[in-house]
């Protein structure tokens, strides 16, 4: 008889959204969002390079939607125009991995405590404080955009660590599919997981098989 449990080596969990627990856009959602911004369809990358130009700043917080849509645009949308762009870009990155979901369900049913911890903007985060799988499983969900600070600023890291409970970092595991956010991450003692799109790696790490 075999028995899974949490890894008795870990306090906490700190995760990281986009990545991890949600995936990538695919090119049709990039196109469909480049239409709505009348972008022309045979130049996706410049679009791409407009959307992220100005990204950091939306994410922390420090943009409105107007703003941000301006930025990326290079004139103000109107009011439609703005509310069809910005349901657009929110719903293309709330794709979520079954996968890892499941990994993360059977930790937190052997009780890890996780607290997620993303660079998202206002809109994002509060459509993924309704999801079903946050409410379940996170103690508590962090944004960028309430924060008004970005991964991978040490603040925020300071800030999700009090909010795991944990009194030692290196008893806390940071998931993260970026290698710098994993890089300042351990650099504050927590123990890092530099996440890769394999959901064994991350079974791996928060749970324990015995025989």
């Amino acid at each position: 008889m075999t028995l899974t449990t949490a890894n008795p080596a870990l306090d906490a969990v700190i995760l990281d959204y986009n990545g991890v627990i949600g995936r990538q856009p695919g090119a049709e959602q990039w196109r469909y969002l480049a239409r709505l911004a009348n972008w022309p369809d045979d130049d996706i990358a410049s679009f791409q390079n407009a959307f992220w130009s100005a990204r950091a700043a939306y994410d922390a917080g420090q943009l409105s939607d107007l703003a941000y849509w301006a930025r990326v645009l290079g004139y103000h949308p109107g009011p439609r125009m703005l509310r069809e762009l910005r349901a657009a870009d929110t719903a293309m990155w709330t794709h979520t991995d079954d996968r890892v979901l499941a990994v993360l369900h059977n930790a937190h049913r052997r009780g890890l405590p996780m607290v997620l911890l993303s660079n998202a903007p206002h809109p994002l985060s509060d459509v993924l404080d309704t999801h079903d799988w946050c409410r379940r499983l996170m103690t508590q969900a962090l944004y960028s955009a309430r924060l008004e600070v970005c991964k991978p600023d040490p603040a925020v890291y300071q800030l999700a660590l009090q909010a795991t409970g944990a009194a030692d970092p290196q008893r806390v595991l940071f998931i993260d599919d970026r290698a710098d956010n994993c890089r300042t991450a351990a650099r504050l003692g927590l123990r890092t997981l530099h996440y890769t799109g394999q959901p064994a790696d991350l079974a791996a790490a928060l749970l324990t098989t015995t025989a």
